[in-house]
């Protein structure tokens, strides 16, 4: 049982450059899971996603129609094809500067964990792959082994903090001690939830409440190929640029404290 903190990573734009659902839009279509047309609607939800258009409500609009284009399926071929490609998809779009935090909090002792809002058939490959402790995800409701198309948990917005409590009482985490990463604001519960909250690549939004909210400031901008990541080791300028941006963000964050309590 793990007594100290954990880091929680999202994991869209966070942890890859991309988005995890629209990355097997390919596969899925060339298997028959999903149309041409569907594939072109997530690839638009794609890109509302990458300009950072898509609001709660519209999310929440995705969320259902990817719920409903998911009725029916086969739970094992959907297994079947994540495993088949899951390293042609996601190993070319690691963050590499995640990955290198990723690798300095599990050698600091903590458990690394992904939350994301994708299907926990997508998540927990990935999670695999980059070599985290555990994983929060959606979950769908399967019936005879398929998908009824009900997600049974929606992990979003302030489920993702719920269930980051919840694990962290079973694993015996301290969150006090714990880190969160997240590219959007609708994870700012998830941000509140660790004693030490971080921002990616934020828009001048987010900047804002991470300016309000007193938590550190992150960019990665560099996409690697996991195997030759972890082959040679992450660069020491990454390292050191993480390890940077980690020593600012906790000055910001006590310096934000200060000012509240002053207030």
């Amino acid at each position: 049982m793990a007594s100290s903190g954990a880091a929680f990573f999202d994991l869209d734009k966070t942890i890859i450059a991309t988005s995890s659902s629209a990355a097997f839009s390919r596969p899925f279509m060339r298997e028959g899971l999903v149309t041409r047309t569907d594939a072109l609607r997530a690839a638009y939800a794609h890109f509302l996603f990458s300009v950072g258009g898509a609001d709660e409500r519209q999310t929440s609009r995705l969320r259902d129609a990817l719920s409903e284009l998911a009725k029916g399926w086969d739970v094992s071929k959907v297994t079947e094809i994540v495993s088949e490609t899951v390293h042609d998809l996601i190993d070319p779009v690691v963050y590499q500067e995640a990955l290198a935090l990723i690798r300095r909090h599990q050698e600091n002792g903590r458990d690394v964990v992904v939350v994301s809002a994708s299907g926990g058939e997508l998540v927990a490959p990935i999670a695999t792959l980059l070599g985290a402790d555990h994983w929060i995800a959606s979950q769908m409701e399967i019936k005879d082994g398929t998908y009824t198309g009900q997600i049974t948990f929606y992990a979003y917005g302030q489920h993702k903090a719920t269930a980051i409590r919840e694990l962290a009482a079973e694993r015996g985490y301290d969150l006090d001690a714990s880190y969160a990463y997240s590219d959007s604001i609708t994870d700012a519960p998830m941000l509140n939830a660790v004693g030490h909250g971080f921002v990616v690549n934020p828009d001048r939004s987010l900047r804002r409440a991470a300016v309000k909210n007193g938590w550190g400031v992150l960019y990665f901008r560099k996409p690697v190929a996991l195997r030759k990541a972890d082959a040679t080791g992450p660069a020491i300028a990454s390292v050191l640029f993480v390890a940077l941006g980690v020593v600012v963000g906790a000055l910001f964050m006590r310096a934000a404290r200060r000012r509240r309590l002053e207030s």
